[in-house]
């Protein structure tokens, strides 16, 4: 049996002649490049987080980018975030000249550690950068509260978030100043490309956004300050439009196969073996991450089996080369070393079914019902 990590050509065939159609409405318009469907898919998303504004820009690292910009953070200013995370939550920070100062993450959600986060404000901090790691809300309560009593922004890094929500039923968007998503094709929300929205509250904030992401002009060809070509393409909110509606049903799978593979885990057997993700109930799975022992044999052996898997991260960022001047050594962020060290993702997207997660958790079992030395 075949298990890819993330099959979207079976999600595709729900909706094709729908995506068909969208993208003939868009050629036939000619209006690629912002427009209605962008507007209607900014309304929809805005709506969906409960805020007042959508920015469709052109990646979920782009949003991270602008939303910075629009703050004027640059060179001598530090920024707070996640080592545990994908690059670009830090490398937008030093793109603009800011500092990246990490703090450890949370064993438990692998969410940046949101007492050590408000310890580390100094009077050089501009910015707090928490991650909605994997699908699961930070905690979010103290950064924001203190983001309030400093005066400094709390900026969502939602890329794996969307529909997202907090313990008390807070949904990810509407919890900071304002929130950046991902469109990548792998999240729950893909576009056919890249793509990406950042949502607020903040009037003003929104309207510098829109200046930001067309080369900072307003109007055309009159630049009141320096920005970037960060526009979402039409068609790419056209396809967005589509999947939208469908959205909540596909998380829903995707907390059926969670709780599908916590009943195969459990029959299993596996002890501490594997350590599955807490049950959360607005955690919405864009990634399902589990602990293993021998982790890097065990995802050898899945993959003999045509088992997808990842590692989501294999190097924290405090340790990427690109960092070295920053300063940080091995043993500084314990908890996000240990992770990038024992992480692995198992497939759990929609239309995975029964019969291929028990494949999946028979090969794990099989794994480590061997003698250590047969593992290889």
């Amino acid at each position: 049996m075949r298990v890819p990590l993330l099959d979207l050509q079976a999600q595709y065939s729900e909706f094709r002649d729908e995506a068909e159609a969208a993208i003939r409405r868009v050629c036939d318009s000619q209006w690629f490049i912002m427009g209605p469907e962008v507007e209607a898919l900014e309304s929809e998303i805005a709506a969906l987080c409960g805020v007042a504004h959508g920015i469709g820009v052109s990646s979920g690292t782009d949003a991270l980018l602008a939303a910075l910009m629009a703050y004027d953070i640059g060179p001598g200013d530090e920024v707070i975030t996640t080592p545990y995370s994908f690059f670009a939550t830090a490398g937008v920070v030093a793109r603009l000249g800011a500092r990246p100062v990490f703090v450890d993450i949370l064993p438990e959600s692998f969410n940046l550690d949101h007492e050590a986060a408000v310890a580390a404000i100094t009077p050089r901090t501009r910015a707090l950068l928490p991650v909605h790691l994997y699908g699961r809300c930070a905690e979010m309560t103290d950064v924001v509260e203190a983001g309030r009593q400093h005066g400094i922004p709390v900026i969502e890094d939602a890329a794996q978030a969307i529909g997202a929500r907090t313990d008390a039923g807070e949904i990810a968007g509407s919890l900071g100043d304002c929130a950046c998503f991902s469109f990548f094709p792998s999240k729950n929300l893909g576009a056919f490309g890249d793509a990406g929205m950042i949502v607020t509250d903040d009037d003003e904030l929104a309207d510098r956004l829109r200046t930001l992401r067309v080369h900072g002009a307003r109007p055309k060809y009159h630049h009141q300050m320096i920005g970037g070509n960060f526009r979402i393409d039409a068609l790419q909110a056209a396809v967005l439009g589509v999947k939208l509606p469908r959205l909540e049903g596909w998380t829903e799978a995707r907390r059926r196969n969670a709780d599908r593979y916590r009943k195969l885990f459990a029959e299993a057997d596996l002890g501490d073996l594997v350590v599955l993700p807490s049950d959360r109930p607005g955690h919405i799975y864009n990634q399902f991450v589990i602990r293993a022992r021998d982790r890097d044999r065990l995802r050898d052996r899945l993959s003999e089996r045509e088992i997808g898997t990842e590692v989501y991260y294999p190097i924290p960022l405090h340790l990427q080369a690109c960092f070295s001047d920053l300063g940080y050594e091995p043993g500084d962020l314990p908890n996000a070393e240990r992770a990038a060290a024992e992480t692995l993702a198992l497939p759990i997207y929609p239309e995975l079914g029964e019969a291929r997660q028990r494949y999946v958790v028979n090969t794990i079992a099989d794994f480590y019902s061997r003698p250590r030395d047969s593992r290889a």
